[in-house]
């Protein structure tokens, strides 16, 4: 790809990884409450910009359903990938659905950091996608291991970066249709 590694709406796809309940109760507080904001200000962001959200569940049965407050912000329709494997690439439905052309670039947020984020992210790396992963809209048990999972995966060629400047990226420019509503989400719950 030419040109800056910045974010396009119109090139990018939102990859909502393993937010469940159960897995979310493990995570420090302050972790869990930033990344349930941080991931649905980008949830709701996509659905205004026409960003395809995907979402996927790591075994349900055993780590629950999605947390329900991000679940109400998903678009319409959005069915989340079950699996087993710890990247989302494991999973065929996902594969194909985030893979398809002309969308390059996966903005990943979710749970963990250092599993399962950071191996769908140099899996679609090695995909040929423009991978971003946003560092308040991640997190694991540990914070050592994600900040260990950041590093590597910036390392690796990953974009790390920040879900504001995602959100400006797709905007590009304040004369956006969609400024003012986006804008919006960030002073919601700051």
């Amino acid at each position: 790809m030419n040109g800056p590694r910045l974010c396009r709406a119109e090139a990018s796809r939102l990859a909502v990884v393993d937010v469940q309940q159960r897995l979310a109760a493990a995570m420090r507080p302050e972790d869990r409450t930033r990344v349930l904001r941080t991931t649905g200000r980008l949830v709701r962001a996509a659905t205004l910009l026409g960003v395809p959200v995907h979402l996927t569940e790591q075994y349900p049965k055993g780590l629950g359903p999605t947390e329900p407050a991000l679940a109400a912000l998903l678009p319409p329709g959005t069915t989340p990938v079950e699996k087993t494997g710890f990247s989302c690439c494991a999973e065929a439905a996902f594969r194909e659905a985030v893979c398809a052309e002309p969308r390059r670039q996966v903005v990943l947020a979710g749970m963990e950091a250092h599993v399962c984020v950071l191996q769908t992210a140099l899996e679609l790396l090695d995909l040929g996608l423009e991978v971003h992963v946003v560092e308040d809209a991640v997190c694991s048990r540990d914070p050592a291991h994600a900040a260990n999972a950041l590093a590597r995966l910036r390392a690796e060629g990953v974009v790390v970066t920040n879900h504001e400047s995602v959100l400006f990226e797709w905007l590009r420019d304040a004369r956006h249709e969609a400024f003012r509503a986006v804008s919006a989400l960030l002073k919601e719950g700051a």
